[in-house]
């Protein structure tokens, strides 16, 4: 299966590394820098950021899903996310996933199209051979036995081998999360927040992935990212336990997603607008804003959201990305904003979070991202 996965890979790779797309001649292309002066389009990509986390575009493809405009003509998802307002591209990265999507091979392929449609770039390691998230930091199963010293070798030789591939294609990086919200930690249960001995792992394995960015990338800031943007006590307890234990980090990055989750079973088609305490989306916009404003002047750092999400067909959808778009600008150290793959659609992987329809449609939410 090894085998497979990495023929298969590789054939991605070698498609989005030419100037033709793999389907056929009627398919969008992609830019090559070689040929333009101008890999933007004539698109202003500065400023604050206003980003998409694609990770799963290359798998959406290959499983036949489509993208269009508002018009209903066919696009490459990409350039019409640029069109739509996007200026920076978000790409989540696995250690050795089963069926390959998320592997270093499969970041380039992706990394390498938003490189030549002008993008700036963020590389979010999970650390993991899948999902990491508050509940699950599973180790990598090649990490599994490794001591704390071995996993910190690892984390610094994992984060250097993908980054080493990227910038030796030319494609710079501008931000790279070491850790995917890591409000209990992660590579369970060494880096557990839930002991001193935890804690103090925890801010080495941070630590080891900032320097390794460093090392490839000098200029390149690095973000420790946790979830539930809205929760100042949760923040103040992780980066307290950081500083105290030497941990390094430039950004404090940030999800939020309001509204009660239902279980994972039932792909999400009960969402409630109201979170479990009771809070509607303006309150958790409020608080989350007002986070960010105590985390930036008592640590004297940046922020960003790097994930942000709500119901696609939600009535107040782009009511809320407009408010919280609107607020985040205001605060001075705020960054920017990421959408979390918004080209979802159709309940892709019992997502429901995006903002195209169910037929492959843009939503009025992406107003909201237009400068």
């Amino acid at each position: 299966m090894k085998k497979i996965k990495t023929l298969w890979m590789g054939f991605i790779l070698l498609c989005c590394l030419t100037t033709t797309s793999c389907n056929n001649d009627d398919k969008p292309t992609f830019p090559e820098t070689e040929e333009t002066n101008d890999p933007t389009g004539g698109y202003d990509m500065t400023g604050f950021v206003r980003g998409a986390d694609v990770s799963w575009l290359t798998e959406m493809e290959a499983s036949g899903r489509k993208f269009y405009d508002s018009k209903g003509k066919e696009r490459e998802c990409m350039e019409l996310l640029r069109e739509l307002g996007m200026n920076a591209i978000r790409l989540r990265v696995w250690v050795d996933p089963e069926n390959g999507w998320c592997s270093k091979e499969d970041v380039i392929a992706k990394a390498w199209r938003a490189h030549n449609l002008g993008y700036r770039l963020m590389i979010d390691f999970h650390y993991s051979d899948e999902w990491a998230d508050p509940l699950d930091q599973f180790k990598p199963v090649a990490w599994e036995d490794h001591s704390v010293e071995q996993l910190l070798e690892d984390i610094s030789s994992h984060t250097k081998d993908v980054l080493s591939a990227l910038k030796n294609l030319g494609i710079n990086v501008e931000w790279v999360q070491v850790g995917n919200e890591t409000h209990s930690g992660m590579l369970f249960p060494d880096g557990k927040t839930d002991t001193q001995t935890g804690s103090e792992n925890f801010a080495k394995m941070i630590t080891a992935g900032y320097d390794a960015v460093k090392e490839i990338y000098p200029e390149a800031q690095v973000i420790v990212h946790l979830d539930q943007g809205n929760d100042a006590y949760l923040y103040n307890k992780i980066f307290d336990g950081l500083s105290e234990n030497g941990g390094k980090w430039d950004i404090i990055g940030m999800s939020l997603y309001p509204g009660e989750e239902p279980s994972k079973d039932n792909n999400l088609t009960e969402w409630n607008e109201i979170d479990k305490y009771g809070k509607t989306w303006q309150q958790l916009n409020k608080d989350c804003i007002a986070n960010m404003q105590a985390l930036i002047s008592k640590y004297n750092t940046k922020v960003m959201m790097c994930e942000i999400g709500i119901p696609w067909n939600y009535d107040e959808a782009e009511a809320f990305y407009t408010d919280f778009m609107t607020k985040a600008k205001k605060v001075e150290g705020c960054l920017g904003v990421f959408a979390w793959e918004p080209q979802c659609y159709a309940g892709w992987n019992g997502y429901q979070k995006g903002m195209f329809n169910d037929e492959g449609y843009p939503m009025n939410s992406l107003n909201a991202f237009k400068r």
